[in-house]
């Protein structure tokens, strides 16, 4: 069974507080997308009047995250989920509500797949890009998140 944003909304508010009172929503989860996005407030804003650099982090994230959470449930197996590394790229102010769209759910599956068969820890980068309402990219952020098959306590 597929995740749906309402249960991934329900998990953000029990498990990342921090997240879903800053207004981070999943909006959109299929096999291949995750769409979330975020509006500015004012318990998400810098000095600047712009949305803090990390709350659009927490929404990308987030975008990729449920992607590898859904694959692995997808799955079926024990598969532990860790990003590794992250960039970001800010290019205008943030300003309004900020959907970010992460199309890498194909990616992920694919290293889900072969840690599986495998054994072997997997690595694979995944893009969110956050879009604001006139349709300007205000910043991309890139995960690599890592996945690797649990083993079988001894």
């Amino acid at each position: 069974m597929m995740l749906t944003p309402k249960k991934i909304n329900t998990f953000t508010m029990l498990k990342l507080p921090s997240a879903f009172l800053t207004g981070v929503r999943v909006r959109e989860i299929s096999e291949d997308r995750c769409v979330t996005s975020v509006k500015l407030r004012w318990i998400n804003q810098n000095p600047f009047k712009s949305m803090f650099w990390a709350v659009q982090g927490m929404a990308a994230e987030l975008s990729t995250g449920a992607l590898v959470m859904a694959q692995i449930r997808e799955s079926s197996a024990k598969v532990s989920m860790l990003v590794a590394n992250n960039k970001a790229t800010f290019t205008k102010k943030a300003k309004g509500r900020i959907t970010f769209t992460c199309n890498d759910g194909m990616a992920i599956q694919e290293a889900i797949t072969a840690t599986v068969a495998n054994g072997e820890g997997q690595t694979c980068w995944m893009k969110a890009e956050g879009v604001d309402q006139a349709g300007d990219v205000v910043s991309v952020f890139e995960f690599e998140w890592t996945v690797k098959k649990k083993s079988v306590g001894v």
